[in-house]
């Protein structure tokens, strides 16, 4: 890969952007606050913001350094899994964990994937809402039980071994998220949910941190009408092909 010759990190944070202006800064404040001991860099990939995301990160590189924040730009939107391809080409970590820049992933529990990894060898960690001490906060009942039931639906048809399925907060081996990123045809709003389903198929070990999902604190959302058509789509592709 193309990790910048004598940087070496043993974690990789992919965070992909789109119109973040208001939260990149802070999310990257939280991720150094929550891992004062740890080797890590921050990778933002950003798809061509037109609401100034990219100068905040250049003003982020100034105060943090340009060896632990890196900005990888790309000209326009072109979907949540090349983001993580683009990433992992300039990563020079041997974990990489892949998160959302709303604030919903809270780096509060990066320690916990790092500890869950450590102690269990595991080739990915996934967060979950949905087992004790996981939850939602900010979302109405109607988004709750669209989520919950969306869930349960695929754990029905597609016994992923794994209680979460369209949560995107994960740490992977490095090797392991290639791997799975070559697998996977989906965009969009599935993509996290054949990743995971993907990992199962191949046997990978699959760990679960509880985790609190915050809906995103400044701007707008991005799931709306058609990625829940995706989404059905998608259960069904994943069905007839695992």
């Amino acid at each position: 890969m193309e990790a910048a010759a004598g940087r070496k990190r043993a974690y990789s944070i992919i965070v992909p952007t789109y119109n973040e202006r208001l939260n990149v800064a802070l999310i990257v404040y939280l991720i150094f606050k929550h891992l004062p001991d740890v080797n890590f860099e921050i990778i933002i990939v950003d798809d061509g913001s037109p609401d100034g995301t990219q100068d905040i990160v250049k003003q982020l590189q100034q105060v943090y350094g340009e060896d632990f924040v890196l900005l990888r730009a790309r000209p326009r939107k072109l979907g949540l899994g090349t983001a993580y391809l683009h990433g992992l080409k300039h990563a020079s970590g041997e974990f990489v964990v892949i998160m959302d820049a709303d604030l919903s992933h809270h780096p509060k529990y990066l320690p916990s994937f790092i500890r869950k990894q450590k102690e269990t060898g595991a080739d990915v960690v996934t967060g979950t809402r949905y087992v004790k001490n996981g939850g939602v906060h900010g979302w109405n009942l109607m988004r709750k039980l669209t989520s919950r039931g969306a869930n349960v639906l695929a754990q029905t048809l597609l016994q992923p071994g794994a209680s979460d399925l369209t949560g995107s907060f994960r740490l992977y081996k490095r090797d392991v998220l290639e791997d799975l990123i070559s697998s996977c045809v989906s965009k969009g709003y599935v993509f996290q949910m054949e990743m995971i389903v993907r990992a199962t198929r191949k046997g990978y070990h699959i760990e679960e941190v509880p985790i609190t999902f915050v809906d995103r604190v400044f701007g707008i959302s991005k799931l709306g009408g058609s990625e829940i058509v995706e989404y059905l789509k998608g259960l069904v592709y994943l069905l007839l092909t695992t």
